[in-house]
């Protein structure tokens, strides 16, 4: 009995604990996130390709991407975190070129500028962000994301067909004849971000 009033005390201590303002527990468990966190990964060659994002829903917001003036989520023209909570985040064990233009071995986390035809992707050397920002003391302050920026390539978007639509965003590797595609694919708009070994 006594040792049962102590594990209960015990529990009850660490929840209290675990609530305590500046903890970190308001940050929920990955899994339990709206968004929950996604990883895709390849490999070209000896080098290993990995990407870490959240993975946000459409629920019901049917104008994701497009101008401001529409009140698109994410509007054109604007630098969007690619994703949902932190920054993505992509890792490349060996150097590698993206869209044809070199990109050393590292980690960067992966911004996007969409557009009505093309996206630019933006590899950044800044890591650990809340978004395009930090959180400190209950306040967002942006980044100066323009001295980070390490690469930015463009590609071609294109309009999935209606029965191919995906409520949830989705990063993907796919194979291809030099390397891999990275493809983004949210709603019906799909990306790809062609990366291959450098020298290969």
């Amino acid at each position: 009995m006594r040792r049962n009033r102590i594990a209960l005390a015990v529990t009850a201590l660490a929840l209290l604990i675990s609530a305590a303002p500046g903890t970190g527990a308001q940050d929920l468990h990955p899994s339990r996130r709206p968004s929950p966190m996604g990883m895709a990964r390849t490999h070209l060659g000896d080098t290993y390709v990995r990407v870490v994002y959240s993975r946000p829903y459409e629920r019901g917001r049917d104008n994701i991407f497009g101008s401001e003036e529409s009140g698109a989520l994410v509007p054109y023209g604007q630098v969007w975190r690619t994703g949902a909570n932190e920054a993505t985040e992509i890792t490349v064990t060996g150097d590698v070129t993206v869209a044809g233009q070199p990109l050393p071995a590292g980690t960067y986390s992966v911004f996007t500028t969409p557009g009505p035809e093309t996206w630019q992707v933006h590899f950044n050397s800044a890591l650990g962000l809340d978004g395009t920002g930090t959180f400190a003391d209950g306040k967002f302050t942006p980044a100066n994301l323009d001295e980070t920026n390490f690469l930015t390539v463009t590609v071609p978007a294109t309009t999935l067909p209606e029965d191919e639509k995906v409520d949830q965003l989705t990063i993907s590797f796919e194979d291809t004849e030099a390397g891999t595609d990275m493809v983004l694919r949210w709603i019906r708009t799909a990306v790809r971000v062609p990366i291959a070994a450098a020298g290969g």
